[in-house]
Parts: C-alpha cells; structure tokens; sequence
C-alpha cells in the first residue's frame, strides 16, 4: 500500500518534512508543500503502477525457488525441457 509520505517523496524529492498521524509539518523552504489533492493523485498513481506489477512479484517470488542453473544443466544431461516448463508454468499461473 502505497503511503502519503511514498506521495510527497514522490513529488517533492528531498523534502524536509515530518508526518505525524495524518498531519504534515512542513519544514522544507526549498519546495513548496503539495496539496492535498496532489498527494492523493500521487498517492493513486503510484498504487496502479505497485498494482500493475503484482505478476512480476508473483513470479519473481517463485523463479526464486527454482535451482534454475541444476534444472538447465540437467535438462542438457538428459535431453528434456523440466527447465522450461517451470518457466511457462509460473508465467501461465502469473499472466501478465
């Protein structure tokens, strides 16, 4: 879940800023302080770009538990395609 501080760091890199609760101390006198309606605007973009990539986190998170190099080696050893069909079956449970 993407948060208000995400928000601000977003669109005001650097700031000077504490958030207590939901209030914003703004110390920064570099950079003007954003909306309210630009934090939250931020705030729903950077959540559907973090959603758009659930799949590739899915997928990373199961190629991580696959010994891809001894399945290639023994794919070449023994002339099958074990490697391969781990690959396609993570991607086909994890469609882009």
């Amino acid at each position: 879940m993407i948060n208000i501080l995400t928000a601000i760091q977003s669109l005001r890199p650097n700031a000077a800023l504490v958030i207590r609760d939901s209030d914003i101390e703004w110390h920064d006198t570099e950079q003007t302080q954003p909306s309210q309606t630009e934090i939250t605007a931020e705030v729903t973009r950077l959540q559907g770009i973090y959603d758009s990539q659930e799949y590739a986190r899915n997928r990373k998170a199961k190629y991580d538990l696959l010994n891809q190099d001894e399945l290639r080696f023994d794919d070449l050893e023994n002339n099958t395609t074990t490697w391969v069909d781990s690959i396609n079956a993570i991607k086909q449970e994890y469609p882009k």
